[in-house]
């Protein structure tokens, strides 16, 4: 197969993280006879240093052109002026949306050898193994308006929340054929006993539910979400919510994985790419460290599992992504960490470690 793929390398750890990725797909390339061609491009703080705008047309162009995007992280201090007119998250934003990203997948299943890298008991981490599907393009990210103004002598802001009954079907469709393929259980999150918003969300799962008689349909507020997926994460299999929702709650069940370094995303849209797959955006959940930049000891796991991801749904390389998820998961399982983790081991010499494992696995094969 001979696949495009674009890079977007960020700031902060985001460059490191991602070279990671870019070894084990060229790994992967030569174990099983692929040809990925790949080509970086600016993004974020540092698209915004050099070409004043967080998502360059150039940027843009290669990632509409490309069968998958992999990202690595945007944003620092260095851009954290909440009064700036450019900002890095812009970058990111930007792109789901003009590739009409509308679902972020996030799996969330601990390695058995990390529950102790939790701070819940081990027990609670038993058998957990859930999906989160956020809705990625809607919602008060991208409600309008949006603005802030003198308003009886002081400032008010204004975020607006806004959900059409289509963006809460198709984002739901997808969640329930996932649950499907898994556990067969839907579990969706929202505030309707507050929100206009929340309350359509809520009537129009419910009534998409009557589709699929065989997957059963939970209803949760998202606080007591929150509570639950600290509580009782073993009983949730897919869990639906909003853009803001899924945002925050995902963050949360990294915690259940021992590091939120481990992490991986796919977000995915209509759109097609010229191998008749879904194109997406593949990225880490955690942010740009900058605290931890440039010292070689970011956890690459998370970018190595999107990748894997990447090769599933955007390459239909099933094959191929279970020999990246096997490779990373042997060597948690041979004790070998970073320091997020209570290890010692780099960014490098992780990922020589899992190229290590997935060049041994691909020979037997």
């Amino acid at each position: 197969m001979k696949a495009e793929i674009t890079l977007l390398p960020g700031d902060g750890i985001g460059p490191e993280v991602l070279a990671a990725s870019i070894n084990v797909l060229d790994a992967i390339a030569q174990a099983f006879g692929h040809t990925f061609e790949m080509q970086e491009y600016l993004i974020g703080g540092c698209a915004i240093d050099a070409r004043g705008t967080a998502l360059p047309e150039d940027t843009l162009q290669a990632c509409q052109k490309a069968d998958a995007v992999l990202l690595g992280a945007v944003g620092g201090p260095q851009w954290d002026d909440p009064q700036a007119p450019v900002r890095p998250e812009q970058g990111l934003l930007g792109l789901r949306k003009e590739l009409g990203l509308f679902a972020n997948l996030r799996p969330v299943k601990p390695h058995p050898a990390l529950l102790d890298a939790s701070p819940l008991r081990a027990e609670l981490l038993q058998q957990v193994d859930l999906l989160v599907v956020r809705e990625l393009t809607g919602g008060i990210y991208f409600g309008e308006p949006r603005h802030r103004i003198r308003l009886n002598g002081e400032e008010q802001a204004v975020d607006t929340m806004t959900y059409t009954e289509s963006e809460v079907r198709r984002v739901a469709h997808l969640a329930f054929q996932l649950a499907r393929q898994r556990k067969g259980k839907v579990t969706s999150v929202d505030k309707a006993n507050v929100l206009e918003c929340s309350r359509l969300w809520r009537q129009t799962v419910t009534a998409l539910a009557a589709e699929y008689p065989d997957v059963e349909l939970e209803l949760l507020l998202v606080d007591a979400a929150a509570m639950h997926l600290l509580m009782r994460p073993a009983t949730f299999d897919v869990i639906l919510t909003a853009n803001l929702f899924g945002d925050i709650l995902t963050d949360e069940a990294s915690v259940l994985s021992g590091s939120m370094g481990n992490l991986a995303s796919a977000s995915l849209g209509e759109t097609t790419n010229r191998l008749n797959q879904p194109k997406g955006l593949y990225e880490p959940i955690h942010g740009s460290a900058p605290d931890i930049a440039g010292k070689g000891i970011a956890n690459p796991i998370g970018t190595i599992m999107s990748a894997a991801m990447l090769l599933r749904h955007s390459l239909g390389l099933e094959k191929e992504a279970l020999a990246v998820e096997d490779a990373v998961n042997q060597a948690i399982a041979n004790g070998e960490r970073t320091p997020d983790l209570g290890g010692t081991h780099s960014t490098n010499s992780l990922t020589e470690k899992i190229i290590s494992g997935l060049t041994a696995r691909t020979a037997s094969m």
